[in-house]
């Protein structure tokens, strides 16, 4: 297979990985909490690899099901005392504090698998590649380093492809760069529909399509171009809709004419709000990071206590497009 991998320096890094998960008997793989198609697919991906490479092994992925997601993987349920004599690996996933499940603390070995800018260090072993799309790019970019050695499968293409679709917006984000592409072809020549799970992955239903409809009315945009909506508890349960839920409408409220960066406030039930951040250009993730959050240049989340610090968020966003004009 003649492809060049996004990264020779991460070959080292990538061999090292993988001679490593070649030693365990029992690996158990986890995310982050509230998942997304890049969370679940690295996840079950790699999964699919490591089984497909080695029959022997009892490998696990796992987490709470999001019902939404289910076409993608269910999570297996991993009785604690497994961790014991298990190696632990965490895909997509920034920080410590946004691991789902808890049990992972108890493994012997840890290793990190991100594509974030770097938040915080855990594991044996790190690899975290911040220019790649999505986690799966780069497990996929793993394997077509070594195809030798490692066994795509048609389901591990499936998991993997729907991970950049998802995290790219379908190869629309700034993100997407001639290898992403390169990477998605190579995944397509495996035996699963593209058409079918884009299908899967465009399906909307009712209650996610009035909150569409609400968000479009009452989407808020200044003169600056910075746009917001603050989604309260009250309106998500008129809906039957949760947190997780609310992430269709963050893409669509980009795509209003003069947004430059957009933030969706989602009231929790404990009264504070979670905060998604985009931008079409100016860098964000440093605000993030000063409400309790992180994540990537132009797509971040964060924290907002209450409506006072939701308005501090907004008077940063538009301090820093004003800058940015300049």
């Amino acid at each position: 297979m003649l492809v060049q991998t996004m990264n020779s320096a991460d070959n080292q890094i990538k061999k090292e990985l993988w001679d490593y998960i070649s030693q365990w008997d029992t690996i158990i793989i986890h995310r982050h909490v509230r998942p997304d198609p890049d969370a679940i697919g690295s996840q079950c991906g790699l999964k699919e690899l490591i089984k497909a490479t080695f029959p022997d092994k009892d490998v696990f992925a796992t987490g709470t099901t999001v019902d939404d997601l289910e076409y993608l993987g269910k999570m297996d349920d991993v009785p604690q005392d497994l961790y014991e004599q298990a190696l632990v690996i965490v895909t997509d996933t920034a920080n410590i504090e946004r691991i789902d499940g808890q049990n992972f603390r108890l493994a012997k070995q840890w290793i990190k698998i991100d594509h974030h800018p770097l938040d915080d260090s855990y594991g044996e072993i790190e690899w975290i590649n911040n220019h790649a799309s999505s986690c799966c790019e780069m497990i996929a970019d793993m394997w077509l380093t070594y195809p030798e050695d490692i066994k795509m499968t048609a389901e591990a293409a499936r998991l993997l492809y729907a991970g950049i679709v998802g995290d790219t917006n379908r190869f629309l984000y700034d993100s997407t760069s001639p290898y992403t592409m390169l990477v998605a072809s190579e995944l397509m020549k495996f035996s699963f529909s593209h058409t079918e799970l884009n299908n899967q992955m465009n399906v909307i239903k009712p209650n996610s399509g009035k909150l569409m409809g609400f968000a479009l009315e009452k989407f808020e945009v200044s003169d600056r171009g910075v746009g917001h909506i603050i989604l309260t508890k009250e309106l998500l349960k008129s809906l039957g809709l949760g947190d997780s839920e609310t992430h269709s409408i963050v893409p669509l409220l980009g795509q209003i004419e003069g947004v430059k960066v957009w933030a969706v406030f989602v009231e929790q039930t404990e009264g504070a709000y979670r905060c998604r951040l985009r931008s079409k250009g100016s860098v964000i993730n440093e605000i993030a990071s000063q409400h309790g959050g992180g994540g990537h240049p132009l797509a971040s989340g964060a924290h907002a206590r209450d409506n006072k610090e939701i308005r501090q968020i907004l008077d940063e966003l538009t301090e820093l497009v004003i800058e940015d004009s300049k």
